[in-house]
């Protein structure tokens, strides 16, 4: 009797034994394989790596196998394997959400939407196409006119008549978005045709803050532009320096939306050097524009940088490149919710605050707490708020732009850090959303078995442009606003830094003449206050004269 106990125990810690290998041969199978697809270990170390993982593996197959006599050595040889099943599994397993992060990144080719509303005001009577008879619509007479044809093109079919001037409305043709807005409020005109990407414009025209209450939407048109965002791709990423633009734009949620582009900055980076030069354009730089697609915005019209985002980032990368003279190889575009998801993910970025550019409250986000001199340690919230701070400082946009350089630096070296062992998890999460780059995955995976293998010690440099601020004409407003006028040495400055890197030298080698780089210091709590009036009457201005 005791000896058929032993037999049966015998039989089933035998099939025990060969399902557990035959899960383990499966899990370590399947993990060399998706090491070779994916490709980000170095050549000359994913041969070892493979083999050491199988042989391991192998080793404790025949240890459960043919070695293990008595009920301890069962025990622990088995669980070593359940160890190995459970590793191989998670490795597996991250290795796919990699993989997949790095594919949704990479895939920036399709359809983008563009959303043209026709707008009255909620005190009006007018709910729906039927109630404009016998009404007035304004339109934007050189603004937007391929999004104005989509959507008059669209009223035609839904009234059913070949041409607008068939339809049961009278069309005004306006200047300026100011002007079409004006007209609206003042019962001038019973409706007006707007493309949604301007919305955020009007917001932050101070006499119309109150847009979205004040008005309602009786109808929108849809229609889709190509996503083609091509790379001048390099031939070897890991050896040959290149330039990507970092495009911000203002907006939360889809990282994809058209929108204003806040952040533009021209990365140079150098892998032969190890050096990365960020070269910063304040948000207001006024520049001629150069657009993606017909009728988007009239090329070579002056506006501001920020507005070229709302035709798409195309647009901003050719009047960047037209700008400064250069090429720009690759693209990469996030929004707000991409910093604070991604620096959460983290566990938080630590930045220095320099002696006098302390801040007790953001402007930008007064619910949180400021920053003390020293160091910092910030979640998302605060490291965005940070970021976007421009009010609390004497240098106003210059210093924001120094704290987004800080930003982005303190990021890059949270996320090449031993830490990100443990933080791996929820930083892939953050990233499959956070952002869109027209690196593809072979050379994302080139980047990191080059950090792998030659684990460089980065330098970072940095500048940026600076101007002094005046009233001009906007291409996308039809109106004057307040923009910031590059100096011509600081354009020439900033060309010769991004050569200097990208043939092998420092930035610091070109010589700033205007010594624009410093911090100015950080403002009173009243000074501030007086700043945001000072700054709303010269939006206010802009847009009114």
């Amino acid at each position: 009797m005791q000896k058929d106990k032993m037999k049966k125990k015998g039989i089933v810690f035998r099939i025990f034994s060969i399902v557990l290998s035959i899960l383990l041969l499966l899990c370590i199978g399947l993990l060399i394989f998706q090491l070779i697809k994916m490709n980000f270990i170095p050549t000359n170390l994913l041969a070892p790596i493979s083999v050491a993982i199988a042989l391991v593996a192998l080793i404790f197959i025949l240890l459960l196998n043919f070695f293990t006599n008595h009920f301890l050595s069962k025990f622990f040889i088995s669980l070593i394997v359940i160890c190995l099943c459970v590793v191989g599994g998670a490795g597996n397993f991250y290795l796919y959400k990699t993989s997949n992060m790095i594919d949704a990144v990479t895939t920036n080719e399709g359809k983008i939407e563009n959303v043209v509303s026709v707008i009255s005001m909620s005190s009006s009577d007018i709910n729906d196409l039927n109630d404009l008879s016998n009404k007035k619509v304004a339109t934007l007479k050189s603004i937007d006119t391929y999004g104005t044809k989509q959507s008059i093109n669209d009223l035609c079919k839904q009234y059913e008549v070949e041409d607008k001037k068939d339809l049961p409305f009278e069309i005004v043709v306006s200047n300026s978005v100011q002007e079409a807005i004006h007209s609206l409020y003042n019962n001038d005109v019973d409706a007006i045709i707007l493309n949604e990407t301007y919305r955020t414009n009007v917001l932050e025209m101070e006499s119309y803050t109150d847009f979205d209450s004040q008005t309602k939407v009786i109808y929108q048109t849809t229609y889709y532009t190509e996503s083609k965002n091509e790379a001048l791709a390099v031939s070897d990423i890991t050896n040959e320096p290149f330039n990507i633009l970092v495009s911000g734009n203002d907006t939360y949620g889809d990282v994809g939306e058209l929108s204003r582009s806040d952040v533009n900055m021209v990365v140079t980076i150098n892998p032969q050097t190890s050096t990365i030069l960020l070269t910063s354009i304040p948000r207001d730089t006024y520049m001629a524009t150069y657009c993606d697609y017909e009728d988007a915005c009239v090329v070579g019209a002056m506006d501001k940088i920020t507005h070229t985002g709302i035709y798409g980032i195309n647009t901003t990368q050719k009047t960047v490149e037209n700008f400064l003279g250069i090429e720009i190889n690759y693209t990469f575009r996030a929004n707000f919710s991409s910093v604070i998801d991604i620096v959460d993910a983290l566990g938080g970025v630590d930045v220095y605050v320099e002696p006098g550019m302390a801040v007790s409250t953001f402007y930008a986000d007064h619910t949180l707490e400021g920053v003390v001199e020293g160091w910092n340690h910030l979640d998302g919230k605060r490291a965005l708020a940070y970021a976007r701070e421009r009010h609390a400082y004497l240098d106003g946009d210059n210093q924001r732009v120094r704290n987004q350089q800080q930003v982005l630096m303190a990021i890059f070296e949270k996320a090449t850090s031993k830490d990100i062992i443990t933080k791996y998890s929820s930083l892939l999460e953050a990233l499959s959303s956070a952002f869109e780059t027209n690196l593809t995955m072979k050379e994302i995976t080139d980047l990191i078995k080059f950090q792998i293998q030659a684990m460089p010690e980065w330098k970072f440099e940095s500048y940026q442009i600076s101007g002094y601020g005046d009233m001009a004409l906007c291409a996308a407003l039809g109106s004057e606003a307040s923009v910031t006028v590059p100096y011509d040495e600081s354009v020439r400055i900033a060309q010769e830094k991004i050569s200097a890197v990208l043939q092998g030298y420092s930035s610091d080698t070109v010589e700033d003449t205007l010594n624009a780089t410093e911090s100015e210091g950080a403002l009173s709590s009243e000074e501030i206050d007086a700043q945001v009036q000072a700054d709303l009457y010269a939006y206010q201005y802009g847009y009114y004269y």
